[in-house]
Formats: structure tokens, sequence, C-alpha cells
């Protein structure tokens, strides 16, 4: 199974935790191995020291510090990082009090219960419990077994990440012995400083200086159902961002009637170019079916921008657009783009709906299309042509497997393409997809 290339972040975080679990096994001793109580005492400690690292870096991940996301080919890919760090640390944290229990079982039963319910004195041990349990109310939503969890009460679970950092570095300060002194102390100092900074920045001074102030000059409803948002910057401190990247957006509208002060992810649709932002929105929840009738002149702010999606240097080379739904956004943006620009292209854009009546922007798209020297447009329509394949791209454009694919849209739609691209024998760094599921 071909996956995407690993950018220098995922491979950052996997040579820290590779050389965390290196470091780990080298203090295994001959004994350890004889022995199963301790066998099992020391890898209950190591699943510790292990997990704790991959907690603290899921919290460094979080914090969206700004352009740390380019390092990871865009900020869905580190929040992809981020929930597997996440949940491989609650595992190993959760292994860890279980495999000392078996350890302490081997020398009599009442050892185990004494270590599994400690006296409340024992703040140190009982700040582990605390930890594990925090982390479990945060962390356990985020797997696709309980459901998928509502956004902002996720978002709220999550500031219990804070407490539970703390609590964990409190635990591992009073109970750490598996690595030497030194190394254990200037390993939980770093990383603990770093996350706990992440943490700030991101619930605190983002507010005062990663956001910019708009405010909503006029609405566009293209659909009964999609809004564009027009925002007229506010002082002089305005979005720098490439085409196809995207921010998070709250509204302060208080006559919304969900959404107020929320925090979503949506993507420009306007050119860089411009002088207000755009923002195209589809009504998808509570909060975007609320900003479709937000009032004129109202407040909003801006924090960002993310995404990786499209190169950040333009170059020649021929592209091939697979759009679907709201996917098309940021090729809307794009185009627009290009049309500021008055460049030449060699772009080919497919457009995925169910029918035209659905096909959003399609008539601007098709304007684009007559105006750009080398910008192609063809509409697939599923009522009619069923799903998107080979035969259809063959037709239409041929030479799609020597072109470099640029995809975003629904998650089937994303797979199925990405699929064709890799039965094509499209190289792997030459397929990008961008995806909105940031949970």
């Amino acid at each position: 199974m071909n996956r995407p290339d690993l950018r220098p972040g995922q491979l950052t975080i996997a040579a820290l935790v590779l050389l965390t679990v290196v470091a780990v096994l080298l203090g295994l001793r001959n004994e350890d191995l004889r022995d199963l109580a301790a066998l099992l005492d020391y890898l209950g400690r190591a699943s510790a020291i292990v997990g704790l690292l991959m907690l603290l870096l899921a919290a460094v991940l979080s914090a969206r510090l700004p352009r740390l996301d380019r390092h990871f080919g865009g900020l869905t890919h580190l929040w992809q990082t981020h929930h597997r760090l996440g949940a491989g640390s609650l595992l190993l944290l959760m292994a860890h009090p279980l495999l000392l229990a078996l350890a302490a079982s081997a020398g009599s039963g009442g050892e185990a219960v004494a270590f599994l319910f400690p006296p409340l004195a024992d703040w140190a041990l009982w700040s582990g419990w605390a930890a594990l349990v925090l982390m479990m109310l945060f962390l356990a939503p985020s797997f696709s077994f309980f459901g998928r969890p509502h956004y902002e009460r996720w978002k709220h679970l999550h500031r219990l990440s804070g407490p539970a950092v703390l609590l964990a570095l409190l635990h591992s300060a009073q109970y750490g012995r598996t690595l030497p002194g030194s190394l254990q102390t200037l390993l939980w100092w770093l990383l603990g400083v770093l996350a706990l900074a992440a943490l700030v920045w991101h619930f605190g001074l983002s507010r005062r200086f990663g956001r910019r102030r708009y405010v909503v000059e006029r609405t566009m409803m293209v659909a009964n159902n999609l809004v564009e948002l027009v925002l007229a910057p506010v002082g002089r401190r305005r979005l720098r961002y490439r085409a196809g990247q995207f921010v998070y957006l709250t509204p302060y509208d208080e006559t919304l009637s969900a959404g107020h002060g929320e925090e979503h992810p949506y993507t420009l649709s306007s050119s860089p170019l411009d002088e207000h932002l755009r923002v195209a929105i589809k009504d998808l929840g509570d909060a975007s079916r609320a900003i479709q009738t937000i009032q004129l002149g109202s407040r909003v702010t801006v924090e960002g921008p993310y995404g990786d999606f499209f190169p950040r240097r333009d170059d020649d080379r021929s592209q091939l657009w697979i759009a679907g739904g709201i996917g098309i956004t940021p090729f809307l943006a794009r185009a627009r783009h290009i049309a500021r620009l008055g460049v030449p292209v060699d772009v080919h854009l497919i457009y995925c709906v169910q029918d035209e009546a659905r096909a959003r922007f399609l008539d601007e798209l098709r304007d684009h299309a007559a105006a750009l020297p080398g910008f192609e447009l063809t509409a697939h329509l599923f009522y009619r042509m069923g799903p998107l394949d080979r035969d259809f791209l063959t037709e239409h454009c041929p030479d799609h497997a020597t072109r470099a694919w640029f995809i975003c849209g629904p998650t089937p739609l994303n797979r199925l393409a990405r699929g064709m691209a890799r039965s094509a024998g499209v190289a792997r760094r030459d397929i990008h997809t961008e995806a909105f599921d940031l949970l």
C-alpha cells in the first residue's frame, strides 16, 4: 500500500520517539529478561516514558503554532500526526499501571492492590492516576469507536490537556527512574516547557497576536445552503496567505443562533491579491448554518493561514485538479488568483457534483476557462455518469498520468481519486490532497 512521503515534521517526530525507545531499551539488563516480574516492571516504566513523550509532542502540535504546519505538509497532516501521538500515548499510559500492577502481583496480590489503590497521602501517585483519567476524558472521544464527537464539546474537553500534562510531569518527577537522572530531567524539562509554552500560546497569546480583525462588508448567497462572506480588514494588520489556504474564523455577531465566539476552519476563496478576504461557507452544521445569516458590519477574527495544498512557488508543470462539493473552494481561490496574475497555465479542473444544479461557482469557473489560456474545465455529473473513473479521465484529460494531481472533496472522492492516481502510475510526490476533517 502506497503512503504519502513523510515530511520533515513527521520525520522529526518519528526520530524523537525512536531515539527515546532506543534509550529506554539500552537500560534493559540481562537479569530483567530472566525475571518476569522485573521485566514487567521495566516495561511498565518504559511505556510511561514513551507515552509521556508522545503526550508532550501531541500537546506541542495541538497549539497551531504559526508556520509549523508547513513542515508537516499542511495543518491537516499535522493534525493526523497529533491524533496518532495522542492515541499512542493514551494506550501506552494505560498500559503503564497495568504492567506495574502485574509485576507487583508476582510478589503478592496485596502488593498489586496497594499499588492500584495507594494511600490518599501519596499525592505523587495519585497525580499519575488523575493525569490518566483526564487523558481518557479528552482523548477517548477522538476514537471512531465512540462515533463522531460534537466539535465544540470536543474542543472544550481538550482543554483538560493542560492539567493532564502538568500532573503527568509531577508524577514522573517523583517516580521516574528508568533513564539516567540527568537525561530524564533534561528530557522532561525541555519537552515540558515546550508543551506548556505551546498551550499558553494557543489558549492565551494567539488571541492577541495570532488573530486579525475583520468586519463583514458583504454577503453573497451562492445557493440556499452556501454563503460567501466578503471581509474588510480593520486596521493595518492584514492576513498574508497563499491561494488555497484556510483560516480559523470566529464570528462575534450576537444575533447568531449558534457559533458566536466559536472558531471554525474555512477555506479562503479569494485571491491573495484581493483587498478583501472572501470565505465560502456551506451549511454543514449548527455554526455554519447560523453564519449564513450573519449581520453586515459584524466583527470577525481570522487566525492563520494554514494549509500547504498548492506549491509555494508557481511552476509551469501541468496540473489536474479534482474537486467535489465544497472542495471546489481552494480551486476557486487559485483560479481567481491566476486570473488576477494574467499568466498562462496548464490546468485541467474536473468538478465532480451530483448534477449541474449543485455545481456552485460553475458559471464563474467557465468564465475563467474561457478567458485564461491553458485552463480547462470539465464537469462530472454523478447522477448522470456514475462515479468518476479512469475512462472519464482518459476521455477528457488524456495526459492525466503525466500531470500533478490536486484533490479536494468528500472523503470517498478523495480516496477514489488517490487510488486512480496511484493506478495510473503518478508519483506519490505528485499527488496532493486536502481534507477538512480536523478532529
